[in-house]
């Protein structure tokens, strides 16, 4: 391009030079003088002008040239990608999406051998999948005779991995495999199951008061019990001398206590403290389940699963693969939850002792968010958001019952009256006392003039989980089916002993409750290699550091930092990315988000195709490369995802930062110490239609042949994880 310069004029002599001596010694300036002056001074403003009309032009067509050359440049880039787009696409497919169907087959060839030793076991227990099977053992022991509380427990542990073992199926097997009449049957035989346990623990609770006065203790009178395995524990006591001076007791070993109002000293009572470490309530609450509403234009609308969620190039829509199995597998688990939900409105009109159903952990998979319904407002004010909140620690059943009739011996004979009903409960305080100060603080009430004085509990918060704010208490209400934080007053907590004491102005079933979202949004997080199909994962929370193993097809709680608790039961165990999100949220170390996690807490959100491409290109790359958080991720538009990237292991503080797209992937000139954000190429980079394609630019041979020689199994568990953590989300 030529670019044409105008001449300047040249410059005139000054202006003094046509003065008069005589003008000048008398300070004063003729007309012509100051005409003359007047026509220099619009000259050299005009020149002025001229000059910097030249230099404006010349720096436009600088400007105008060099984004032609840039225009260029980018345009031979872009056909440069396309020209070798497909090549690279297939190249893509066979080092990721091949790799992740082909650990999808391993592990379905897995569930067929474990069904088929299932099968073949012979051990004496149900196959809780067949429904014949499972059907005949619950009928015959819900026939058979109350048991003592012991064998009691025996059967309970039983119960609770047969339970187990249909939980496990329903979130480890893809819907598409199980079929959506196996998933509701084996949700309904789980609900059977823990209807039957419950009532089973009833029985069992009753047939133990009826002996209570054989069992009463010499020093107080009465009967006080511990009875206890590894999942449940009873604490019972029974009030056979209805001594005012014993309005409690402490089951030290268990680290309960209780205190009776005054009134039921002198009552024919009993009181159950019913502990398990499983929670069969919260699933009858209506906040249990995300509250997915239709939108209008995809409302009845069928969407394959080849469609949601499948990452294809803008322009490869209809030829790329589909989907791996892998991602199929986390897809199903939202399904499961909407399975669920349904059964769980079915289920509205059955009693109280309902089982828990597990569908909220199969909907806590990476899928798209769903329209939040209006249903969050109309919540009361103290009812428990089981979307928010998590509860955890197990739940504790604390009821008041009426002592049945105890034997008596009347010469040779042993007499005892028998009364129908089976276990009753005691009312405490009246109903009509109940109804007129339920929600109202005991402050509010003239506690002198009580004549239903509160319960005071005390126990100790159980080591096995995590904290890490001061625990906060709610009862059940069984009309509501929700957990509330009314009626519960004066609660202290001393973190040191990790002693919670609280009243209640009736006997309710009380649990501990924690913000499920504690540790979100992360501060930042880090993929780093460690070796041969190794890797780790580190999440630094607001109150924690997370750091997971992923090794082969496994993967386990590595570290936690700043905790008080024991943590045996899950940390440094190797088990699957599915039974360690159990394991984990069971102890309060929740890093997985919900599908409908981004109303209760701020996130990045992202494309779900992206994301889910940027997860895949991260499992593929993991052996060689550490990934990071950017701060730029943040900055860019939904459609984009900014990653920080670095060969080798070690801290990703310096490394590299790459824009991934649906479209392309390049790597930035900026860095994350640049003031702003920018999506200028790197000089001298390219364009890539994958990140492996990208990096593969400046990374050593030795790098690219880990990455094709990993493990699919591995590869699937990384994938796994960061589409469950959601790492470029929720940072």
């Amino acid at each position: 391009m030529v670019t044409r310069t105008r001449q300047l004029p040249e410059r005139r002599g000054k202006f003094s030079d046509n003065m008069s001596a005589a003008s000048r010694k008398k300070g004063k300036l003729s007309k012509a003088e100051k005409l003359q002056l007047q026509k220099e001074e619009e000259e050299r403003r005009q020149r002025e002008e001229e000059e910097a009309q030249i230099l404006a032009e010349q720096i436009e067509a600088a400007r105008l040239e060099k984004e032609r050359l840039e225009r260029e440049e980018l345009e031979r880039l872009e056909a440069k990608q396309l020209e070798r787009r497909e090549d690279e696409l297939a190249e893509h497919r066979t080092l990721v999406d091949e790799k992740l169907e082909t650990a999808a087959r391993w592990k379905k060839d897995v569930r067929t051998l474990a069904k088929w030793e299932r099968y073949t076991l012979c051990d004496g227990s149900p196959d809780p999948t067949v429904l014949q099977e499972i059907n005949t053992f619950m009928s015959l022991w819900s026939e058979e005779p109350p048991e003592d509380f012991q064998a009691m427990l025996d059967r309970s542990s039983l119960i609770l991995r047969l339970i187990e073992e249909l939980e496990f199926l329903l979130l480890d097997t893809p819907l598409e495999e199980l079929g959506e009449a196996a998933a509701a049957e084996h949700t309904e035989t789980g609900r059977q199951l823990q209807v039957l346990l419950q009532r089973k623990f009833d029985e069992a609770t009753e047939q133990l008061l009826k002996n209570a006065a054989a069992l009463s203790d010499i020093d107080t009178g009465n009967m006080q019990k511990v009875i206890q395995n590894k999942n449940v524990a009873l604490c019972i006591w029974a009030n056979l001398n209805k001594n005012p001076r014993f309005r409690g007791y402490d089951f030290q070993d268990q680290a309960i206590s209780f205190d009776l109002p005054k009134p039921l000293s002198l009552s024919n009572i009993a009181v159950r403290i019913l502990h398990t470490d499983y929670d069969h309530l919260s699933c009858q609450s209506p906040t249990f389940l995300p509250q997915v509403k239709e939108h209008e234009d995809t409302a009845g609308a069928v969407i394959p699963e080849s469609e949601a969620g499948d990452w294809k190039p803008a322009e490869e829509d209809e030829k790329t693969a589909p989907e791996s199995v892998a991602a199929e597998e986390l897809k199903s688990e939202e399904r499961k939850s909407v399975l669920s939900a349904a059964s769980h409105r079915e289920e509205a009109s059955e009693p109280e002792e309902r089982s828990e159903s597990w569908a909220a952990d199969a909907s806590e998979a990476h899928c798209p968010t769903p329209a939040p319904t209006d249903e969050d407002d109309m919540l009361e004010v103290d009812v428990v958001d089981l979307r928010q909140f998590t509860t955890l620690g197990g739940v504790y059943y604390f009821d008041v019952l009426v002592l049945p009739p105890q034997c008596k011996q009347v010469n040779s004979w042993s007499m005892r009256q028998l009364l129908a009903g089976g276990l009753q409960t005691f009312c405490y305080p009246q109903e009509s006392f109940l109804s007129a100060t339920l929600g109202v603080s005991l402050q509010e009430k003239d506690m002198e003039g009580l004549s239903s004085p509160p319960v005071r509990v005390s126990f100790k918060v159980p080591d096995n989980v995590i904290f890490f704010e001061e625990p906060q208490v709610a009862r059940w209400d069984p009309e509501g089916r929700n957990w509330k934080t009314d009626a519960l007053t004066d609660i202290k907590y001393n973190a040191e002993q990790r002693q919670l004491m609280f009243s209640m102005d009736a006997f309710y079933t009380f649990t501990l409750i924690q913000e499920s979202h504690l540790h979100m949004p992360y501060a930042s997080w880090e993929l780093i290699p460690k070796g041969v199909n190794e890797v780790s994962l580190t999440i630094v929370s607001a109150v924690t550091d997370i750091q997971i193993d992923i090794k082969d097809g496994q993967c386990r709680l590595a570290a936690v930092s700043s905790i008080t608790g024991d943590l045996s039961a899950v940390i440094e165990r190797w088990m699957t990315p599915v039974r360690l999100q159990l394991a984990m949220r069971r102890v309060g170390l929740n890093v997985f988000p919900a599908e409908d996690s981004g109303k209760y807490v701020s996130g990045n959100q992202k494309n779900d195709e992206v994301e889910n491409m940027a997860y895949k290109e991260m499992a593929l790359l993991s052996p060689s490369f550490t990934f990071g958080w950017s701060k730029w991720n943040h900055n860019c538009s939904s459609e984009q995802i900014v990653v920080k990237v670095r060969e080798g292991s070690g801290s990703c503080t310096d490394g590299s930062l790459y824009l991934l797209s649906r479209q392309r992937a390049q790597r930035l000139k900026i860095s994350e110490a640049s003031d702003t954000f920018s999506e200028e190429r790197y000089d001298g980079s390219e364009f890539h239609t994958t990140l492996y394609h990208m990096i593969r630019d400046y990374c050593s041979a030795e790098a690219t042949t880990r990455l094709q020689h990993s493990h699919h199994l591995f590869m699937d568990c990384v994938y796994q994880l960061l589409s469950a953590t959601r790492v470029l989300t929720y940072s």
